[in-house]
């Protein structure tokens, strides 16, 4: 099955819950989307599903705070669902490209662009392996929730940061957030999916990453 058609049965049309401007693919019975996943073998789990509350939280700061991205040239990266590029195109963005390594999520992130009447370029991102291309404003949310991927997130965004993009991140409060790099910006009370988070919001703060030009 391609992604797309994962796409297709997988989710249903909803509103973001704090970001009701924008409608995305969503599962309507979140638990077993999971539990669909793990059964038939895939190898990624299904995040571009969900509005995780740090991506909540980027994208209502950015439609709060257009002046942020308006008529800069934008980046999101780890994008999931596109949630916070779409909310970075609707601010006024020159342009937003948003990257995701499953191939899932790059297919959830131009259905869910084109569904809200918005241009993002998706595709395959590594954080690994490629950079930010001229990209002014770098954008991720919900990247420090293992150990590993925090160590890569944060290399990259350095790396951002001193190559002179603006770089914002957000996080509910996640094992592995680097809270000794990052300035807090704002904060929100997100609610989130009760079966996946076990309980019903999270306290989700976004962070701008100062440019660091120690290696």
């Amino acid at each position: 099955m391609t992604p797309r058609e994962d796409l297709r049965w997988a989710s249903a049309w909803a509103p973001v819950p704090f970001v009701g401007e924008i409608t995305m693919r969503m599962p309507a019975v979140p638990s077993g989307l999971w539990d669909l996943w793990d059964a038939t073998g895939r190898e990624a789990p299904p995040f571009w599903a969900f509005p995780w509350a740090g991506g909540q939280a980027l994208a209502r700061y950015i439609l709060d705070h257009p002046d942020v991205v308006r008529g800069r040239r934008v980046l999101d990266v780890a994008s999931g669902s596109g949630l916070v590029a779409i909310a970075a195109a609707r601010a006024g963005a020159a342009s937003v490209v948003a990257g995701d390594l499953d191939p899932n999520a790059v297919a959830a992130i131009g259905v869910n662009a084109a569904a809200n009447g918005v241009t993002v370029t998706a595709h395959a991102f590594d954080l690994a392996a490629d950079g930010t291309g001229d990209a002014e404003v770098v954008l991720a949310a919900d990247v420090f929730y293992q150990v590993d991927l925090a160590d890569l997130a944060l290399a990259f965004l350095r790396a951002a940061a001193r190559s002179g993009a603006d770089v914002l991140t957000a996080d509910p409060g996640r094992a592995f957030l680097p809270a000794d790099h990052l300035t807090r910006v704002a904060s929100y009370e997100v609610p989130v999916i009760t079966e996946i988070e076990t309980v019903s919001a999270r306290r989700a703060t976004v962070y701008r990453l100062v440019a660091d030009f120690t290696t």
